[in-house]
């Protein structure tokens, strides 16, 4: 039997409630295409469409939008040579993309916290799953620099960015994927959950990491590790590629990750 894409969408809909302005939607292709292999990736970079071709995949499952928007609108990039080369690319091969980005964050738990908490061995560490963020409790020994290196470590990346003090001992963090990274999500999480680190993917840098700046200047025991967006949501997508991959066995499914978009020098 062919499994067509509206399969696939299905399966990634059927326990969640999308929100009315939902980001989610096939971007480029028609539901009822017979899908020959799916890439699974965090974005949908030139690279990945190309390399998807190469593997003979029309569907590419993202989380986040080819098309450098939140929303996805492209008419304001009418003419952008950048923008037309990938359009053409995409529309050429046939490519479809469906961007999963709401669903899997409505995942009980959320799909993307739980692929990076499973990635650096942390499950056992969660004391409190919420929509927002997980809580964690760490062995007593640990120290903000040990966490950052073991954030490099288990995920493969170069670099993380810490305020605060490295050494400080760490006994309690939150952890917030992609962009919560935010003073109103961090901000409260510290003091009502009385937490010593917050580990983010981004967020706007004169919130957070100023009130760390002010709370180490007070002699307050906080600390701050920003992943980067890419580097705290790739894991979730990568446990979605292994989910669909169980459910779909007769079709092709990969997982597609891409090099760092930053280079550090």
């Amino acid at each position: 039997m062919n499994i067509t894409i509206q399969d696939i969408i299905q399966y990634l809909t059927a326990h969640v409630e999308l929100p009315e302005n939902t980001v989610d939607r096939l971007i480029t292709g028609l539901p009822d295409q017979t899908v020959t292999g799916v890439f699974v990736t965090f974005m949908p970079t030139q690279h990945v469409i190309e390399h998807a071709i190469q593997r003979g995949a029309n569907l590419i499952i993202a989380h986040e939008p080819p098309f450098y928007n939140h929303h996805s609108h492209t008419d304001w990039l009418a003419h952008d040579p950048v923008y037309e080369t990938k359009k053409s690319l995409i529309n050429e091969a046939g490519i479809s993309i469906y961007r999963c980005h709401d669903a899997i964050h409505r995942f009980q738990p959320d799909g993307i916290t739980e692929g990076l908490i499973q990635a650096l061995g942390w499950s056992s560490y969660v004391e409190e799953r919420r929509p927002e963020a997980d809580i964690l409790s760490f062995p007593a020994d640990m120290n903000v620099k040990q966490i950052g290196e073991h954030l490099k470590r288990t995920l493969g990346i170069d670099y993380v960015r810490i305020a605060g003090d490295p050494g400080m001992l760490c006994t309690r963090g939150a952890v917030l994927v992609g962009f919560r990274g935010n003073g109103n999500l961090t901000i409260p999480l510290l003091q009502s959950e009385q937490l010593d680190l917050i580990i983010a993917g981004e967020g706007f840098e004169w919130e957070t990491p100023e009130y760390i700046r002010d709370a180490v200047q007070q002699g307050k025991q906080k600390a701050l590790i920003m992943m980067g967006h890419a580097e705290s949501e790739a894991s979730g997508m990568k446990l979605l590629a292994q989910r669909l991959a169980k459910n779909f066995p007769e079709l092709p499914i990969h997982f597609a990750g891409e090099q760092p978009v930053y280079t550090v020098i």
